[in-house]
């Protein structure tokens, strides 16, 4: 049984209270607006585009306050569409913080990959780990950020995500194919039983009618 590859998920969800912090993942993350300096980082990252492909485009949605990520990150969800990574602000006033809209967005989604962008020392590593537990979903990205380091985090996180979705599919084929072999070798030896009872019975009667004659 042949198990079907999971295919790459760039959709992400960029959360931010700046409409200029938007645009500069889009300069860096959205192929028709990438410097020819970025589709050669790209290049070293996903390979060489040759005649037949073209450099990796992400998925770009936007939301300005936690609230309207979560919503966002469901609606996905429940279109069978989900994000597979997040860019998440601290600070995002009058609303929830990034740290809240991370513990929410998770109890939604909990393969998301988030990335929390911070210009401020508003938690530290230790008092995010103690309000979101230890977590591999979880990295830092400090403002100002390199537009290199974004680039690869995205395309890293995505591909991590697909990684995670493959070995559960995987895992779950694998014991799928158990099950149905210990099914078969169970009925494989309840019919030699089966056989070897029979088997036995006409030995038995052989000898019986052997013994009257």
């Amino acid at each position: 049984m042949n198990n079907p590859a999971i295919e790459k998920n760039l959709h992400v969800l960029i959360v931010d209270d700046s409409r200029a912090i938007h645009d500069d993942f889009r300069k860096i993350l959205a192929n028709k607006s990438r410097s020819s300096a970025m589709n050669g980082t790209e290049a070293n990252l996903f390979g060489e585009p040759t005649a037949a492909t073209t450099p990796v485009s992400f998925e770009l949605d936007s939301a300005y306050q936690g609230e309207e990520a979560v919503e966002m990150i469901k609606r996905a969800l429940a279109a069978g569409r989900p994000y597979a990574m997040v860019f998440m602000d601290v600070r995002m006033p009058p609303g929830w913080d990034g740290i809240e809209t991370t513990e929410r967005a998770w109890l939604v989604d909990p393969d998301l990959q988030i990335v929390i962008c911070t210009a401020y020392s508003d938690y530290s590593w230790g008092e995010m780990i103690g309000k979101l537990g230890q977590s591999d979903r979880l990295v830092i990205l400090k403002k100002p950020f390199d537009n290199v380091e974004a680039l690869q985090l995205a395309a890293t996180l995505t591909e991590k995500w697909r990684l995670a979705r493959q070995t559960r599919s995987d895992l779950a084929n694998l014991e799928k194919l158990v099950e149905e072999r210990t099914k078969e070798l169970r009925a494989a030896k309840d019919a030699a039983e089966v056989a070897n009872h029979a088997k036995g019975e006409f030995l038995a009667n052989m000898s019986h009618e052997s013994a009257l004659r």
